[in-house]
């Protein structure tokens, strides 16, 4: 049986992501009523894809509750989301190693 991270990891590769990290931070929320009324767990997820071309920050994060919508709430009762293209994951230039 797959857990949440996992089952997160394959509904979103649907996205071809060039970068996917996901973290379960369930355990800062123990007790929190509203995760026990669920079920559900919190979570963190950095992507970064092509898919997101184009798109603002709120179509995004609507392409992603899209992809796991099914698991809300029972498996994912709060959902952080950091969604970037490719060429916005690309650490900004280092200004210190400039030639005069």
């Amino acid at each position: 049986m797959m857990d949440t991270v996992d089952l997160i990891r394959q509904k979103l590769n649907t996205l071809k992501p060039d970068s996917l990290e996901i973290f379960d931070d369930s355990h800062e929320h123990a007790g929190h009523a509203g995760a026990r009324e669920s079920g559900g767990g919190h979570f963190q997820v950095f992507i970064v894809s092509d898919s997101f071309t184009g798109k603002n920050k709120v179509a995004r994060h609507r392409m992603i509750y899209q992809a796991v919508g099914d698991l809300m709430p029972a498996k994912i009762h709060a959902l952080a989301i950091q969604a970037y293209t490719p060429d916005e994951a690309e650490p900004p230039a280092d200004k210190s190693s400039h030639s005069d």
